[in-house]
């Protein structure tokens, strides 16, 4: 199945794709795509529904993040090898985790906004994990049964403030318009393996990142039971991995985002993202 959610920022509402690519309103059936809708047991009972009853959505509505109340956008840093050589830096001997401020996420398409001061506005396709239920000390050999599905994810950063300025990442990590989610949450029994998922990234139409989830150094599985044994995860809260190499930081010379820039992303499966680069009023 592929859920989504659509409608103007802070009034979304809960929809799902049907096989023809038409958007049906879930609304009148889940309150939203959250807690226990993203269980195993909310996942069969929509995949119960015949989805030709259900009211259809005009097909130019703004999508919004594909799922509802995100309590962490959990984040791992240089998790490609390829990624960490072209940045500079060896490959972390175990995950390298930050946080994005929830603030940042935002809708597929939505555009991303340069914040002031900014010089080094740069873009990192990567594939996000959605949690689907509570994980706390969980074995490798569980872990995937703890995840709904899967989605696109854009982990936007800026560079300096990341990298050059004192202190930890999120600040270069969670701008507005910082956290592009979607289009849509893909279930896990559609994703045969999510370490083998093409993924690409393109600005104004000049390919920038052409790589592959079977790269990552910390696979999914790897990924929700280390990052369980340190804290709970609930449904709901997103991993997104890391990203391949091509971004603009390790391009020679550098190249960052500018006003008027169009960025298109996607991954294997899972959708595509476009969104227009603008400056913060």
């Amino acid at each position: 199945m592929r859920l989504l959610r659509f409608g103007p920022p802070g009034q979304e509402r809960p929809g799902i794709l049907d096989a023809l690519g038409t958007i049906r309103d879930l609304s009148g059936l889940v309150p939203d795509i959250a807690g226990p809708v993203l269980s195993d047991a909310g996942l069969a009972m929509l995949g119960t529904l015949d989805l030709a009853a259900l009211p259809a959505v005009d097909p130019a509505v703004r999508l919004g993040p594909p799922v509802a109340g995100i309590g962490k956008f959990i984040c791992i840093g240089l998790n490609y090898a390829d990624h960490a050589a072209e940045s500079g830096l060896a490959v972390p001997p175990e995950p390298i985790i930050f946080l994005k401020a929830a603030s940042a996420i935002c809708g597929p398409n939505d555009p991303i906004i340069i914040p002031r001061g900014s010089l080094k506005t740069d873009w990192e396709v990567e594939l996000a994990v959605v949690i689907g239920r509570r994980a706390k000390y969980v074995p490798k050999a569980e872990a995937l049964a703890h995840v709904a599905g899967y989605a696109v994810a854009n982990d936007v950063s800026e560079r300096a403030f990341q990298s050059e300025r004192a202190g930890q990442w999120t600040k270069g990590k969670s701008c507005d318009g910082f956290g592009q989610i979607g289009p849509w949450l893909v279930t896990r029994d559609e994703v045969a393996d999510p370490q083998d998922l093409a993924m690409w990234l393109t600005v104004n139409g000049e390919s920038m990142q052409n790589g592959s989830t079977r790269t990552m150094v910390y696979g999914v599985a790897h990924l929700v039971s280390y990052l369980s044994q340190f804290f709970t995860l609930h449904p709901g809260d997103v991993i997104s991995t890391g990203t391949p190499p091509g971004v603009g930081m390790g391009r020679k010379p550098p190249r960052f985002l500018r006003a008027g820039d169009v960025v298109e992303l996607g991954v294997a499966g899972l959708g595509a993202q476009r969104q227009e680069v603008v400056a913060d009023a």
